[in-house]
């Protein structure tokens, strides 16, 4: 047997702002909700989440794990633009001119890359 994801922390000043930015991203909604956390998924139970969690502090260094998302039923150029329209940010965290993916923060600066290539572009897919 082996583990399979259940739920991704995003740590958050201001929850709300940030689960709505990733369920709007994402396609998903919100599942439940406190004061402190708001977790959004796909729906139907199914897995994983994304638990948005208050902290009291700020983010004040490049994310050590991030998402890397495809591209699903649109082009990559089409779902970055989107991502900024809903208040995403291209950043630099050190990536060479020439890589095949786009780098993006969440409105709380929390990286994460969108691939070059669709999921209709990915062989197998």
């Amino acid at each position: 047997m082996t583990c399979r994801i259940d739920t991704i922390t995003i740590d958050a000043l201001d929850p709300r702002p940030i689960a709505e930015f990733w369920a709007a991203l994402l396609g998903w909604h919100i599942v439940t909700e406190d004061a402190d956390i708001i977790s959004i998924g796909p729906g139907g139970g199914a897995r994983p989440m994304i638990d948005v969690v208050k902290v009291p502090e700020r983010k004040s260094v490049k994310n050590r794990l991030h998402l890397d998302l495809r591209a699903d039923g649109t082009t990559a150029e089409q779902e970055v633009a989107r991502a900024l329209a809903l208040g995403g940010r291209r950043v630099d965290v050190g990536q060479p001119a020439d890589v095949t993916w786009t780098v993006l923060a969440d409105p709380e600066g929390n990286e994460f890359c969108i691939l070059s290539r669709s999921v209709q572009g990915v062989a197998g897919s």
